[in-house]
Parts: C-alpha cells; sequence; structure tokens
C-alpha cells in the first residue's frame, strides 16, 4: 500500500525511487511486523486468556503441567503483522505474493480449525489426521497447479551441487511440490513443543530463503550463480521479511518462559509458506538442509512409531519428536531450544554455501 501509494511520486521526488528496491521494502516490512508484534503483543495475549484459549497439556509426555492454560492461537498475531507489513510493503499486482499469500491462510486456516476444536471445543485432539491431511492436499494441490500454469515458471528439479542435472518433472510437479509444502508444515508443527523451539528455526529458514528468492528473480544474479531465473518471483523478499520480523516479534512473547504459544494456526501456516517459498525459487531439495531441524524431527516420530509397530512395543528414543528425548534425558528446556537454535544457523549457512558450489 505505501509502496503503491509513494512510488508513483518517484519522478517528482527522488526520494521515493527507493521504494522500487525490493531490498529497501524487504528491511522495512521486517522492522514493521516486529514493531507491530512488539506493540500489540500484550493485547492479544490479554484477548487470548478473556477467551479462555489456553493450551491443553497432555499426559505421559514431559512434566509441562505448570504451562497448561498459558494462551494458544498466538500464530493469529504473527499472521496478522505479517500480512499488515506485506500490504504496506509489498508490490500487490505481483501473482506470486498473492499466491503466497493464499498458501499462508489456507494453512493457517486448517491450523486456525484444529485449533478452535482443540481450545474450545474441548476435542482434545482437534481435526483428526485424515481430516487434515485431506484439507492440507486442497490448499497444496490449488497453489501447485496455479504455479505451473505460469508460462514462464519451470517445472524443472533443481539439484543442489550439480548446474547440469535438472530433470524436468511435468506435471508429476504438481504432487511433489505439494509433497514439500504439506512435509514442512507438518515438520514444524512437529517441532512446536518447546518454548520458541518452532519460531527460532522458522526465522531463521525464512531469513535464509529471502536471499535465494531475490536471487532467483534477479536475472543477472542468477545467472552469475547458476540458479533458476523466475520473472518476478523476487517480490516475495518482502514476505520473507515481513516473517522474519513477525517471529522475532512473536520470540518476544514466546520466549522461555512463555506468555504466549503459537498453536496449529501458526505451526502449520509458517511451515506451508516455507515449503511454498522454496518451490518458488526452485530450491525445493535445499529446504532439507535450510529446514534440516525440522527434517529430523519429523524424521524422529516416524522413525519411533515404525519401530514401535515393528518390534512390538520398543522404542528408539526415549520419546518422540527429538526434543522430548532429550528432555527426558534430564536437559533443561531452554539449553535444547538454544542448542537446536545453534544447529539451525549452521544447517542455514551450509545451505546459502551452495550457492557457490554448483
Amino acid at each position: 500500500m505505501i509502496y503503491h501509494i509513494l512510488y508513483p511520486f518517484s519522478d517528482q521526488f527522488g526520494l521515493f525511487n527507493v521504494f522500487r528496491y525490493i531490498t529497501f521494502r524487504s528491511i522495512y516490512a521486517m522492522l514493521t511486523a516486529l514493531i507491530l508484534a512488539i506493540i500489540i503483543g500484550p493485547t492479544c495475549i490479554r484477548w487470548l486468556t478473556k477467551l479462555k484459549f489456553g493450551q491443553y497439556i497432555k499426559e505421559g509426555g514431559p512434566d509441562h503441567q505448570n504451562k497448561s492454560g498459558t494462551p494458544t492461537m498466538g500464530g493469529l498475531l504473527f499472521g496478522l503483522c505479517m500480512l499488515v507489513s506485506v500490504f504496506l510493503w509489498a508490490d500487490l499486482t505481483n501473482k506470486y505474493v498473492w499466491l503466497t499469500i493464499m498458501v499462508f491462510t489456507g494453512f493457517g486456516a486448517i491450523g486456525f480449525v484444529d485449533d478452535y476444536l482443540k481450545v474450545v471445543r474441548k476435542h482434545n485432539d482437534g481435526l483428526s489426521a485424515r481430516a487434515k491431511l485431506v484439507a492440507q492436499l486442497v490448499v497444496g494441490v490449488g497453489a501447485a497447479s496455479l504455479l505451473v500454469s505460469f508460462p514462464e515458471y519451470s517445472t524443472q528439479l533443481m539439484a543442489p551441487f550439480f548446474k547440469n542435472i535438472r530433470p524436468d518433472l511435468s506435471w508429476f510437479y504438481v504432487p511433489f511440490a505439494v509433497f514439500v509444502m504439506i512435509g514442512a508444515s507438518n515438520g514444524v508443527n512437529l517441532t512446536d513443543g518447546l518454548d520458541g523451539l518452532a519460531i527460532g528455526p522458522a526465522v531463521v529458514s525464512a531469513g535464509c530463503f529471502a536471499l535465494f528468492v531475490y536471487v532467483a528473480g534477479h536475472v543477472n544474479l542468477a545467472s552469475y550463480l547458476q540458479v533458476a531465473y523466475v520473472p518476478g518471483v523476487g517480490e516475495v523478499t518482502v514476505i520473507c521479511g515481513a516473517m522474519v520480523g513477525a517471529g522475532l516479534g512473536f520470540l518476544w512473547y514466546n520466549a522461555f518462559p512463555a506468555q504466549v504459544f503459537m498453536g496449529d494456526v501458526g505451526s502449520l501456516s509458517i511451515g506451508g509458506t516455507l515449503g511454498f517459498i522454496a518451490v518458488l525459487c526452485k530450491q525445493e531439495l535445499l529446504l532439507v538442509i535450510v529446514g534440516g531441524l525440522f527434517v529430523v524431527e519429523t524424521l524422529s516420530v516416524i522413525l519411533q512409531v515404525g519401530y514401535f509397530k515393528v518390534s512390538g512395543g520398543k522404542r528408539i528414543f526415549r520419546m518422540a519428536p527429538l526434543h522430548h528425548h532429550f528432555e527426558k534425558k534430564g536437559i533443561h528446556e531452554s539449553k535444547i531450544i538454544i542448542r537446536f537454535w545453534i544447529l539451525s544457523l549452521l544447517l542455514a549457512v551450509m545451505a546459502l554455501g551452495t550457492l557457490k558450489l554448483r
């Protein structure tokens, strides 16, 4: 909105010419979302508390009963601050911006229904696994189908480290992209089990993909670094900036000891959006490195459940997801969180290093 109001005056006022730069608007989108989250955070927490949207803590896990009743669905705070910032600073004529917003709100709506059933309807399991998967498939297939219909978008799959390996998946790219989105969405959801554990790596991942999506939308940089060029996709950098700012603002209140929890409305929307942005900038496979923490957390659950069934009741970990395993070993929650953040940063740096290894 600010972009559309002020940039047309750049011919009369040279200062307004800065609004044409994606980097400038991305930085201010981040700052806007961050400041907005910090300002309205207390009001949002009081509102969630008044509505009695308190977190239910299941029995049988680590001793978190002291957190029972802490306001949840804080992903609404993240989403509001992010979207307001995007509407203020992004070019709203860009189709990739609207497609990303569609994915974010679509996965967020699924998470909202799931949270609503848990905290309001007192249905402790929320949406069934099948219902949640079907809803995610609807959003994912819709977004991926629209994306591959764009004539400038390639269905080739880019392999990190190998510049000449680019298989064309054609329409098989749609189920692949859907798998990436749903996998990322559920990965963040599984990681969201300790104060600030999920939002920290999510901020790191969004910041990392801000660079990837900017390069993908810049013809000269894409050519120099030998990555796929996607005309117009660079504008999604503004969304990445807004995600970083909203995430840091949310972390202000979600850090240990948390005043508010993200809920599925936050984790599903953030994960799904990160997965979609990876698809947009043709770095789908690199998401395994950037979001390596989410991948490991998801694999720990898959391995635990699979081994439990095959072995007749035995376990690999003391508890899954992996962060609960370390809790069961007696490591303090805050130490687990900080160490996971450090690992997330290292993985992001490794992923960025692939830009020069092609």
